[in-house]
């Protein structure tokens, strides 16, 4: 069947419509009729009942402050990573490959793996007994030591999901024209001020979009969280979960996932406004 030409884009974005609407339409309606909705009449009953729950506020703080720590230590960790491998050595192409394999890992297996690293019979306290740093076992989980399951937490993310932030700057870097770089050079621009004033700004739009796919999976965290901490650290998705399969409080637990839809949402539109590259702005 031959397709107008008119046509055509609209029908190659079809499926794309298709998904949205299916897979993040409906869903998106229903958790907002159930949320707001009890008997069939528009009620706020449910939203004053998580609000008024401790457990919400405590969530919300955690999950942003994991995001405020995480994100940024991944894209900076990311960027100096790129930069290192951007420059033609021996052993570039495993290089690469040895610093994406984290992407293969699903974020349970990587709290198991960090969990059974950083326990007190693990490979890190096992390690530092054997040459003397320590005495005595450091202690990672339990309520008692909240901070360090936070800092456990920040480690298996910044190990496990900075490799996508860092595929993500490093093609951003190999579409940056050398011949910028060499006429800067030829002008006497040092690395330093190569780096300010034409890596990164020509670097702005995948370090926006790495920031908005870091922070939408951010605000969703979960796996590691659940595994490394319990409730101990208590997250949006963590208590949403919860909510859903513990207590079977189903509006409660739409709630939890649009708060964290608008979060996301709200974020992703900030980066959108406050970090387009100049040579993209249209000047009027």
């Amino acid at each position: 069947m031959k397709i107008k030409s008119s046509y055509l884009p609209y029908f190659l974005v079809l499926p794309a419509f298709a998904y949205l609407l299916f897979f993040v339409g409906y869903p998106l309606v229903q958790a907002l009729y159930i949320a707001f909705t009890q008997n069939g009449q528009l009620s706020l009953a449910t939203v004053r009942k998580t609000f008024a729950d401790p457990y919400f506020w405590e969530a919300l703080k955690y999950t942003i402050a994991l995001a405020g720590v995480i994100v940024p230590s991944q894209v900076g960790l990311a960027l100096i990573l790129a930069l290192g491998v951007n420059r033609v050595f021996k052993g570039k192409d495993f290089t690469i490959y040895a610093l994406t394999i984290p992407l293969t890992i699903s974020d349970v297996a990587a709290g198991l793996i960090w969990y059974s690293m950083l326990s007190p019979s693990g490979f890190l306290n096992k390690l530092l007994l054997n040459i003397g740093i320590i005495n005595n076992p450091i202690y990672f989980f339990g309520y008692q030591y909240r901070h360090m399951e936070f800092l456990a937490i920040v480690l298996a993310e910044l190990w496990r999901a900075t490799s996508i932030v860092f595929v993500i700057i490093l093609a951003g870097l190999q579409m940056i024209s050398r011949e910028y770089l060499e006429a800067a050079e030829v002008f006497g621009a040092d690395y330093w001020t190569r780096l300010k004033k034409i890596v990164i700004p020509l670097l702005k739009p995948s370090i926006q979009s790495a920031l908005i796919i870091r922070t939408l999976f951010a605000m969703q965290i979960f796996g590691i969280v659940w595994i490394l901490a319990g409730r101990d650290i208590p997250i949006l998705a963590g208590e949403g979960f919860y909510r859903l399969t513990e207590l079977k409080e189903y509006d409660v637990a739409s709630i939890y996932a649009l708060v964290i839809a608008g979060l996301s949402i709200l974020l992703g539109a900030l980066y959108i406004k406050f970090m387009k590259a100049e040579y993209l702005e249209v000047k009027r």
